[in-house]
């Protein structure tokens, strides 16, 4: 049975070092980036995040948002919570709608982890 991860209490972005540029990782950093990664590791919130990221603002209504994955209304309400708990999302009620907003930051922290061009870069420098 897999292991679940904790509910992220915090969830700013993450700020920890490409992977690999040292050969420890300390555990704090490690769990923020497995919540994040974990929350991303679904087709539907990628479909989902990819929708948001086109937008010019980077935002949608939940019921903008249904029709693009061809689910309910509460089934997008679960996958966008996974995301906004985990840091990537934040979201704002507009009357009786509530619209998700990515959070730039946390994407781009979770990029500059993964990438090897990074790491390349700091052990040059």
């Amino acid at each position: 049975m897999p292991k679940t991860l904790p509910l992220l209490e915090d969830a700013s972005p993450i700020c920890c070092d490409p992977l690999g540029s040292s050969a420890t990782l300390a555990l704090d950093d490690a769990m923020a980036l497995a919540v994040r990664l974990k929350a991303l590791a679904d087709p539907t919130r990628l479909q989902l995040l990819a929708y948001l990221l086109a937008q010019p603002d980077q935002e949608a209504c939940t019921c903008d948002l249904a029709p693009v994955v061809k689910l309910s209304e509460p089934t997008v309400s679960h996958h966008l919570k996974k995301l906004e708990t985990s840091g990537i999302l934040t979201k704002e009620r507009h009357g009786m709608s509530v619209h998700y907003r990515v959070v730039p930051e946390a994407i781009h922290a979770i990029a500059r982890t993964l990438d090897t061009a990074t790491r390349a870069l700091t052990q040059v420098v």
